[in-house]
This record gives C-alpha cells, structure tokens and sequence, in this order.
C-alpha cells in the first residue's frame, strides 16, 4: 500500500473529546474515527487489525468444532420477553417498527440461537453441537468515554453450545478455555491476560472472565501470586482464599475484561422448549454455554497496553503491516531504488505500507513511530551509498544496515 494513496491521515493534535489513550492514538494513528460516543468507524488501517483478530479468533473456535453462522441485529420483542430480559435489560436499544411493532437491536443471542436450534434438534444423536457468530452488537451504554473498551456499537464473537448433560458442557468449556488462550497469545497479550473466577448465576458457583492488566481497565482482580489465577472484585469477599491452590498472597490491579465465558444450564433453552429426546424417549432440556469475546475492544486493549510516548508497537501478528518502508529525499535515483524495492516486496507477498509521500523527513519519522508497525525500512542517499537500506524494530534503538541484493531474502 502507497502511504499517499492511504484513506485517512495521521493526525498531530489529540482529540479534544477523547479521554481514553487507545482511542487518542487509534484516531491520530489514523486507524479509526469518532462519529459519536462510543461509535467508531474503522479506516483501512483499523480494519486490516480488526479483519486479522477476526481470522485468528475464527481459526481458533473452528479447531474445537465451532460453525460459523450469522444471526439477525434486529430482533422482536416477544424474544426478549420470552427470557424476561425485554423490561430488565437496562442497555436494550429499543425501537418500534411498521404497524408499531416493537424491536430491540441486538446486544446479545441468547434470545435468536435457541429458537434457532429448536428448528433442527430433536434427538440426542442431533447433540452436542457448536455455533458462533462475529457480529455487530447494540448496548445503550450510559458511559461511553473508554474509546473502543465500551462501545455502543461494537463487534463480538458470540460462541454457543448445545449438549445433553452437564458433563460434556464441562469438557466443552475447557477446550473453550484453551481456544481463548491460544487467541490471547496469538494477539501479544499472553503475558497480560488472566484467566478469571467470576459469580456463575443461578447455573454454577463460578464463571469465567479474561482479564487483560492495564490501568486503563475498569474491573479490579486479584491476582494468585502462587498459581495465577485471577479473580475479580465482585467476589473476592468470599474467598478469602485462591479456591484453585489455598493461597492467600493476591496482588491487586486495575484490568480490561477481552472475554467472558459461561455454563447457562437450562436457563435460556427452556424458555423456547428446547428440548430432545434421549435414548429411552424422553423428552429432556438442552444444556447450554455460551462464551463472548470482543475483536473490537481486543484492538482497544492492545492499544492500550502496547504503546510510549511516540505512538501505537503492533503485535506482528495482528498489525496492518509488517513493514514500514520510507523512502527519504526526493532524489530520482533513491525513488527508483525505492519504487523497485517496494515492487519485488509486494510481488513476493510481503504486508508493505510504502511512504512514498513527498514530506519532511522529520514527518515521516514520526508517522512511523505513531503507526507502529514491526519494522521500520529507511532507503536513503546515504543508505544506497552503501548499497544497503536501514531496517530497524518499532520496540527498540538500534539500527541495522542490510544489502539491497540480500535484504529481501533476510526480510523473508
């Protein structure tokens, strides 16, 4: 991609209406803009970040068996009533349609998949069985000023499960646990992410949350300093204790919940009748799980916990691109030299993002660094004097000159 064909532009002044630092860079980075209160569009940079989440996310909850559907936003509201949650749910955007009909915009599926499953389950030989979605959500959020850690309009991947007993809902959630591990670590957060004891409803005594450490969080957790287990504010009071290894030494931080995961039982299948029949005949309710996770608010995190004073550092996996490549000065011979390097880079199927663009090369520096892609790649007069181009890591100081003729085999 030629930087002077990019849509959006980086930016050097802060947004006045902005308070969160994930949204301040993300804007001046030029990865998203603000329509209003946690309503974000995502400009192409922010989009090839979100689309990579989205493909590790998918690539993940396939290997445990999920299938890929795609669910309606709008929803009736003898749904929500069914459930009790069309008075109850405070952040339900509500709207009435032709011949006044009343809708709700979408804030969860609980209320669209099970009506969904009862079309096709009716044997226990139909069971267990997957289904996720990566859709746009809805939430009437009264405090939207975390930029995209609490949207109203957000994307999440909703994951479901259908089983006939407890016991492989059990054996499900942990392939579950595994899944968002592996997520984590393929986004950079492996190190920053804990696994979460949260109040588990009416159907267990425990859920889980995904905590992210950051002080931009708003959950409080407590960390097991014996064996890393997390649990949060809410429920602390009563384990005085880690209920995992009988330690007492916890450590206190601020965190960002990126996923959250639970065992429903029954309580969203037997509203609408879902219901099989086993090996004898009888009718039984389906067991349900469903387990959340937000691309979106992933984006926030990351930007959050992987930034200094200069700008954005994108984990590899998940940045726009892997290179940075700056050409510097104006001199024919060093833009052909350029032009071609970029050419034989893009030809072998290497993520480029070319600056081509005729500024200061104090201007281009600094995009650089407020971008923050892996590698930074200088071609100047005084680099081709040495036949070389510079190339130099987001995260670190130091500089290193490689040979033109060798550099794309090295950048391999």
């Amino acid at each position: 991609m030629r930087q002077s064909t990019l849509f959006g532009k980086t930016k050097r002044e802060n947004p006045r209406d902005e308070e969160s630092q994930n949204a301040i860079l993300l804007i001046r980075a030029g990865f998203i803009d603000k329509l209003g209160a946690g309503i974000y569009s995502f400009l192409p940079l922010g989009l090839l970040v979100l689309r990579k989440i989205e493909n590790i996310v998918r690539e993940e909850i396939k290997a445990i068996g999920g299938q890929e559907i795609l669910m309606p936003a709008l929803h009736p509201k003898e749904n929500w009533e069914k459930t009790n949650r069309w008075a109850h749910f405070d952040a339900l955007f509500k709207l009435k349609g032709y011949g006044e009909k009343d809708y709700a915009l979408g804030a969860t599926h609980e209320e669209i998949v099970s009506p969904l499953a009862t079309k096709f389950v009716f044997s226990y030989k139909d069971l267990p069985f997957y289904l996720f979605q990566i859709q746009t959500k809805f939430r009437n959020e009264p405090r939207a000023k975390s930029g995209l850690l609490r949207c109203r309009e957000f994307l999440m991947k909703d994951l479901y499960s259908f089983h006939t007993d407890n016991a492989d809902l059990d054996n499900y959630y942990e392939k579950v646990i595994i899944a968002y591990k592996n997520i984590f670590k393929k986004c950079g957060l492996e190190k920053n992410t804990y696994l979460t004891l949260a109040s588990g409803g009416s159907f267990s005594k425990y859920s889980h949350e995904f905590q992210t450490i950051s002080q931009a969080g708003e959950d409080t957790i407590y960390i097991c300093q014996k064996c890393h287990l997390a649990i949060n504010k809410e429920i602390k009071e009563e384990n005085p204790f880690c209920p995992q290894c009988q330690g007492k030494d916890f450590k206190e931080t601020s965190a960002i919940e990126v996923g959250n995961i639970f065992k429903l039982g029954t309580k969203y299948s037997a509203p609408f009748d879902l219901k099989y029949k086993d090996e004898k005949g009888e009718e039984k309710t389906v067991i349900m799980g469903c387990y959340g996770l937000g691309p979106t608010r992933l984006i926030g995190a990351v930007a959050e916990i992987f930034h200094d004073d200069r700008g954005l550092i994108w984990p590899e996996n998940i940045a726009p691109f892997k290179y940075h490549l700056l050409v510097l000065g104006e001199n024919e011979k060093i833009q052909k030299e350029a032009d071609k390097f970029y050419e034989k880079m893009i030809a072998l199927g290497q993520k480029v993002l070319y600056d081509d663009r005729k500024i200061s090369i104090g201007e281009k520096f600094a995009d650089a660094d407020l971008i923050g892609l892996p590698y930074r790649l200088v071609i100047s007069e005084k680099t081709l004097q040495q036949k070389s181009l510079e190339i130099k890591k987001r995260h670190e100081q130091k500089t290193e000159l490689i040979k033109l003729n060798r550099a794309i085999n090295k950048l391999k």
